[in-house]
């Protein structure tokens, strides 16, 4: 056999079992998907308006504080605060950490809500940056602002808890628009169980919306491709995977842009690590670990109604940056709980959602890149048959388009948001398109981000906001 020979039955079989861990990951997916299904179908009941007012007369609904981080927000902190003063829930509290912020921020905020420095002192114990005031307003509006040095998102949720005092806080962007009665939704998993110890609600892409107010009036898709990639991504992982992880009680992720815990078990855990760029992730699994080697009953769950819309990237360049600190956060995760994978003691955590984390979303990236580079290259030396060609296009592309379909069928079967066909015609598109070329991008983002995550890497880099814009 010539050496040509040999170095073509290397590639064929390298190809060939990419082609099999990629189909492996994709068919997960697949399950996951399936199972997201059943599990909004089974609680596809949702309150009635009037169960909702009954509700929101209740004396057993706790109080609840709002966090909401802010680092050079001024594009949208005053439509964004509005909202969240605004929310149908009785007995709230708007929280605000301005994080140093290097523009006009805080001084918009003291304007707007006629803020006043106040005696308020924080209560809580979690270690922060100096905290140089603290405000609250005029009006009897029930805001507090905290202004303090910078120290990261982790570090301001940790100052925000430290001045709360409800039993439950939320903790969001202050770019997010929650819907009015979000907090309603999300809370009912700690009225129905008192073990509840966090939950997450489902993320949506604003770009494309009509907002007004500080509110979603109309519901479109993005009229961009990019924003309409993330839509259908965004679909994808929330009704598909994070339903599923919490129907099998081990939800590893609670978007950092709407997540509700209780107060006293973040403060048991020691609050948002601030050495990390996934901190949401980070503090979720710790939870886990800290509960299970307590053995205490508890329950970690993700709530598909309550709705919390947030501005997306509308450039590669910041998208890039985005998906770099994601998969950063991931490494982080991953590493800093490396001791729980494939330990009994840790149940579903430690033998599957954990090592599907490190094995597929961790890992996958570099591996499916991998795939891309020795295929390319196969095929043009004439190393690799065609037919092992094929075979790594077929689960890594037409597989890919068959889960994003099966997402926006999904949205469409149990929820249902978007009511225009059109809209609807335009995230099918973008499920087809998205696979044929931005998920090769996104690829090589996320392997970026696993070297960069490896090597320790830590910042966030900048973000760019564009502000809310009236119909």
């Amino acid at each position: 056999m010539s050496a040509f020979e040999v170095w073509g039955r290397v590639f064929d079989l390298t190809v060939t079992w990419i082609a099999y861990y990629v189909a492996t990951i994709n068919i997960l997916y697949m399950f996951l998907t399936v199972l997201g299904f059943f599990a909004l179908w089974r609680d596809r009941g949702v309150l009635s308006r009037t169960q909702q007012d009954a509700l929101l007369r209740s004396p057993l609904l706790p109080p609840v504080a709002v966090l909401a981080p802010a680092f050079n927000e001024a594009a949208t902190c005053r439509e964004s605060v509005r909202a969240m003063l605004a929310l149908h829930y009785p007995n709230h509290e708007v929280i605000v950490i301005n994080d140093g912020s290097k523009d006009e921020t805080l001084q918009i905020l003291i304007d707007e809500f006629k803020l006043y420095r106040s005696g308020r002192t924080p209560d809580g114990t979690l270690p922060t940056k100096p905290v140089r005031a603290i405000y609250e307003s005029r009006d009897p509006i029930r805001l507090v602002v905290i202004d303090k040095e910078n120290g990261g998102k982790a570090d301001s949720l940790n100052a925000g808890i430290n001045v709360a005092r409800a039993p439950v806080v939320c903790a969001v962007d202050s770019d997010s628009l929650l819907e009015e009665r979000a907090l309603l939704f999300v809370i009912q998993p700690f009225l129905e169980d008192d073990s509840t110890i966090a939950a997450g609600g489902m993320i949506r892409v604003v770009n494309g919306c009509t907002v007004d107010g500080g509110r979603v009036t109309e519901v479109h898709a993005p009229r961009t491709l990019l924003p309409l990639f993330q839509a259908v991504e965004y679909l994808r992982a929330f009704l598909g995977g994070r339903v599923a992880f919490s129907f099998l009680n081990s939800l590893l992720i609670i978007s950092g842009a709407f997540g509700v815990f209780r107060r006293d078990a973040v403060i048991e855990a020691g609050g948002w690590l601030t050495s990390t760029v996934g901190e949401d992730m980070e503090l979720v699994v710790r939870l886990h670990r800290r509960w299970r080697d307590a053995r205490r009953r508890y329950r970690v769950v993700f709530v598909a109604e309550p709705v919390c819309w947030t501005e997306v990237p509308e450039s590669l360049r910041i998208l890039q940056r985005q998906r770099n600190r994601w998969q950063r956060g991931t490494v982080d995760s991953m590493s800093l709980h490396r001791g729980m994978i494939l330990r009994p003691r840790y149940g579903a955590i430690g033998l599957f959602a954990l090592p599907y984390f490190l094995i597929f979303e961790m890992l996958g990236p570099a591996v499916e890149l991998i795939g891309y580079a020795v295929t390319i290259f196969g095929l043009a030396t004439g190393l690799i048959s065609p037919n092992v060609a094929l075979l790594f296009a077929v689960v890594s592309i037409l597989f890919g388009i068959v889960l994003s379909l099966s997402a926006v069928v999904l949205e469409e079967l149990t929820r249902r948001r978007y009511p225009s066909p059109a809209d609807l015609a335009r995230l099918f598109l973008a499920a087809v398109l998205e696979n044929l070329g931005f998920r090769q991008l996104h690829t090589w983002w996320r392997t970026r981000g696993l070297i960069d995550g490896l090597r320790g890497k830590q910042g966030w880099g900048a973000m760019e906001r564009r502000g809310w814009r009236a119909p």
